[in-house]
């Protein structure tokens, strides 16, 4: 019931402060110029504020920031007397696009790591002052769209929630002050806007309307600083009404409003004792056109003083400028207001007679500066600046986000640490920070549930890559060159990679056969993309059964042949080794990788012995491994050894065969994967060897008799129809056919 009787006294004194404000009609402005002639320039006005936030920067820059920044009152800090400052050249740098200031603000919130004071109780972590710097942190984010930027921010506001819209209301309120509705609420409101999470707004609602119950005078449309001032009064008698206290009022409403939804319940409300109190300020209005600093006792404190005045020019300049207050009303005021402002403007460019911190009314002085008044200043300046434009409509949208190139630009490059030094450490140092940049996990591009990445187009006359979850690191520089290298890689169980600037492949070690039990001697083979070596770093994204760029890894070899694996065929069944027990490299590129492995005596048959040594070498420019082999066993007796290829290696469904017995070539086509593609795979053998051609349920094998200790030749060849060589079938053939392959085992 009470706060039904008090919106009903507001709408009656305020009807009735109207009437008496507006008198006989409106000003008449000197000439007969129209309003919008009598409108200061909004590039006179730009270059003041300019100049003022030039100047406010270099004075803080020149002082040593604290380590504790509880009374910093000159100084970069993240309490409110900077904050307030922020939230000004935050917008004056919307308007601008200036990388110096925003070089500046950025410096800011890095220094404080996007955090905020009041750790040391809950109490003060409920102080709304402390979240004022939340507003920085707001606009970067809504600018560069960083997370980190809001997180400490976010989870402060979370926590404060519950204490905010705590029900019964409590005897102490957490905004018991008239200067926390500048401080939070606009920060609450604006991260609702942000996040989209209503829940910040209808806390700052509650806290907002309970304030407002406390300290809000409907006798006189002004709000009393705390309730100690409820029933105190200045010497002439009346009520103190502290002139930059219903400043911080004004202006945090006009805040708020700028991001609350317009169909919010409570919004009229906020309107109304807004205009209200527009109403009241415009009436306090001195001849000078500045306001007191105790607003119904001017006797007290005659001097200029602008903190209070810039809050309510900006403040009513904003009302007009958004459709909130009447601009033929409210126009003289606000064009005064300014023009007084710009009247204590110092010769350093920074405004003057700003009331230092406190309470309450106080003298002051006309060089006394502060950031907080610089910062009312620049939003006065940037709502004087629109006066001649168009009414713009209410929720204000939040800023675009930067260019990549502005926001590198426009962040803080931390110095190198002082044992850096020569240009030996400073080349080790700039390796060390390519390598951080291309080893560390990126949530943004590799975190859980993330679209996949966007593919480039493909080249002219190249099929369209595989879909991508994020694409792996470049090579460091200087290993993007073609090359023909081969690597044991015992953080891969073993494995022996091989490749060059056509095709990549693996044999499996004996760390395998421990955690992937029963693996065998099969070949691996790998589609390839680019002409450089990729199967290390695609390893090490730990997938490299996906695409990330340069190739991929979908071949599944199993217990099988893979791509040449081979084994003895005897009895009508085949008898294959375990993986490689021992082996040796040979020759690392650039032109040509070798390798040579040995494998543990395997039984065949009903107990025969046989083992075996394998040499492989690859050239650059070719897509066949040649492998030489030599047998042993505990019998002299020729052996039928059986060259395979895994029939379904990516798919259920077998690929296709093609048999050239009189020149000893057999190719494979397998099933094509929408997504990846075909592999094709090729064995050229010497025709003079071959006994046969036959299957099992897993592979296609070519049979050729041995004499062990003997060595043979055979050649191993794989393709991908995504890779930059092979994008058909025919293509694939037409290449394997044209090869001409020497079997003498000395070549």
């Amino acid at each position: 019931m009470f706060r039904v009787l008090l919106a009903l006294r507001v709408g009656l004194v305020g009807l009735v402060s109207t009437l008496a404000f507006l008198g006989a009609g409106p000003a008449a402005f000197a000439g007969g110029k129209t309003l919008a002639e009598t409108t200061p320039d909004p590039k006179a006005v730009l270059a003041v504020l300019n100049r003022a936030n030039a100047a406010q920067i270099k004075a803080m820059r020149a002082e040593p920031i604290p380590v504790s920044t509880g009374g910093a009152v000159r100084e970069m800090s993240s309490n409110w007397v900077s904050a307030a400052y922020y939230v000004g050249a935050a917008r004056l740098a919307r308007v601008t696009n200036d990388p110096e200031i925003l070089l500046f603000l950025t410096e800011a919130g890095e220094h404080y790591n996007y955090g905020l004071r009041g750790a040391r109780s809950p109490k003060l972590m409920l102080n709304a002052d402390e979240m004022a710097i939340g507003d920085l942190y707001e606009e970067l984010y809504a600018r560069r769209r960083q997370p980190g930027v809001i997180m400490p921010l976010r989870q402060r506001l979370d926590w404060s929630l519950p204490h905010l819209a705590r029900t019964p209301v409590p005897e102490h309120l957490v905004w018991w002050w008239c200067d926390a509705l500048f401080m939070a609420p606009p920060v609450l409101a604006r991260m609702s806007a942000l996040t989209g999470d209503k829940a910040y707004l209808d806390a700052m609602d509650k806290q907002w309307w309970r304030t407002f119950a406390r300290l809000y005078d409907p006798d006189e449309s002004l709000y009393f600083r705390d309730e100690r001032f409820i029933e105190r009064r200045a010497a002439n008698g009346r009520k103190v009404f502290w002139s930059r206290g219903n400043g911080w009022v004004l202006a945090g409403t006009a805040r708020v409003l700028e991001s609350m939804p317009a169909d919010y319940l409570s919004r009229p409300r906020y309107v109304a004792i807004f205009q209200a109190m527009a109403r009241r300020v415009a009436q306090l209005q001195q001849a000078d056109g500045l306001w007191p600093a105790s607003l119904l006792d001017r006797e007290a404190f005659p001097e200029a003083e602008t903190s209070g005045s810039a809050f309510y020019v900006y403040a009513l300049a904003w009302g007009i400028n958004h459709g909130v207050l009447d601009r033929t009303t409210y126009l003289p005021v606000v064009i005064k207001g300014w023009k007084a402002l710009e009247g204590q403007v110092l010769p350093s460019g920074m405004i003057g007679a700003v009331q230092k911190t406190g309470d309450q009314p106080a003298a002051t002085k006309v060089d006394d500066t502060g950031p907080y008044g610089t910062g009312a200043f620049l939003l006065a300046g940037l709502e004087v600046m629109d006066l001649g434009k168009p009414t713009s409509a209410l929720p204000l949208a939040e800023p675009a986000a930067d260019a990549p190139d502005f926001i590198a630009a426009t962040t803080p490059t931390p110095p190198a640490p002082r044992t850096v030094r020569g240009p030996e450490e400073m080349a080790r140092r700039a390796a060390e920070m390519k390598a951080v940049a291309a080893l560390a996990y990126d949530p943004e591009i590799e975190g859980p549930g993330l679209a996949p990445a966007t593919v480039p187009a493909a080249a002219p006359g190249q099929p369209t890559p595989p879909k991508m979850l994020y694409r792996m690191a470049p090579p460091p520089a200087g290993q993007d060159q073609p090359r023909a290298t081969v690597r044991y890689a015992p953080e891969r169980y073993d494995d022996i990679l091989w490749e060059n600037d056509r095709t990549a492949h693996r044999i499996y070690g004996p760390a395998l056969e421990q955690f992937e039990p029963p693996s065998t001697s099969g070949i691996d083979a790998w589609g390839k993309s680019v002409r450089y070596p990729f199967m290390t770093r695609q390893l090490r994204t730990g997938d490299q059964h996906a695409y990330h760029g340069e190739g991929i890894d979908y071949y599944n070899v199993k217990t099988y042949r893979g791509a040449g694996g081979l084994g003895v065929w005897d009895g009508g069944k085949l008898w294959v080794s375990r993986n490689w027990k021992s082996y040796r490299i040979l020759k690392d590129g650039p032109d040509v990788a070798a390798f040579k492995v040995d494998y543990a005596p395997w039984t065949v048959g009903t107990g025969r012995k046989v083992w075996e040594s394998r040499t492989f070498t690859l050239p650059l420019g070719t897509n066949f491994t040649r492998m030489v082999s030599t047998f042993g066993s505990d019998s002299k007796a020729p052996l039928t050894v059986a060259i395979g290829i895994t029939k379904r290696p990516t798919a259920d469904k077998a690929g296709e065969l093609t048999v050239d017995k009189a020149r000893g070539v057999l190719s494979f086509w397998d099933v094509t994967d929408p997504d990846k593609g075909t592999m094709g795979v090729a064995l050229l053998v010497d025709p003079r060897q071959i006994v046969g051609v036959t299957e099992t349920d897993s592979d296609y094998l070519v049979l050729l008799k041995v004499t062990p200790g003997k060595p043979f030749v055979y050649y191993m060849g794989a393709a991908w129809d995504k890779g930059l060589d092979f994008h058909s079938r025919a293509a694939w053939e037409a290449y394997v056919q044209a090869q001409t392959p020497s079997f003498d085992p000395a070549k």
